[in-house]
């Protein structure tokens, strides 16, 4: 089942399980802020089960370009294109965000994101390869996050 995420009241549907899940929903709404205000696009997720395809996608490129495999369990996902961009994202049990954000022109830009959301540690996979800069966000208090550009084509 498709879940709309709404900004404007932050909600913890789906991501319930998460011993971070206020903070997940926040990091989530941000990102629907984001798109929202700079595509004009309603950011929907799905169950990571109802898509495969995305969390496949995304964990190929995770295991390809760096050796990572993300050992929390993927909560939700989803996929959209904007302005000639695919984007990816899964989000993850212990508060990790991760997208993909791919141009279909073979000269634009392409790379990994992570985000941690606020009150979890950095993952182990993680840990000893990325360093995390800080941004403050209304939505999601303290959002860590990181980056690696995609080398390859998927």
């Amino acid at each position: 089942m498709t879940y709309t995420v709404a900004f404007d009241a932050v909600s913890t549907v789906g991501l319930e399980s998460s011993p971070v899940a206020d903070a997940l929903a926040g990091l989530r709404a941000n990102e629907a802020r984001y798109f929202r205000n700079k595509y004009d696009h309603v950011f929907t997720v799905e169950a990571a089960a109802d898509a495969p395809e995305v969390v496949d996608w995304v964990h190929l490129i995770l295991r390809e370009e760096r050796g990572i495999v993300i050992a929390s369990r993927p909560l939700e996902a989803t996929a959209f294109q904007v302005e000639g961009i695919r984007m990816a994202y899964v989000f993850y049990r212990s508060g990790l965000s991760v997208n993909v954000m791919y141009s279909l022109d073979d000269a634009g830009k392409r790379a990994v994101g992570f985000k941690l959301a606020e009150g979890m540690e950095v993952p182990e996979e993680l840990a000893s390869r990325f360093r995390f800069a800080r941004q403050r966000s209304k939505l999601a208090g303290t959002i860590r996050g990181s980056f690696f550009v995609i080398k390859n084509a998927y």
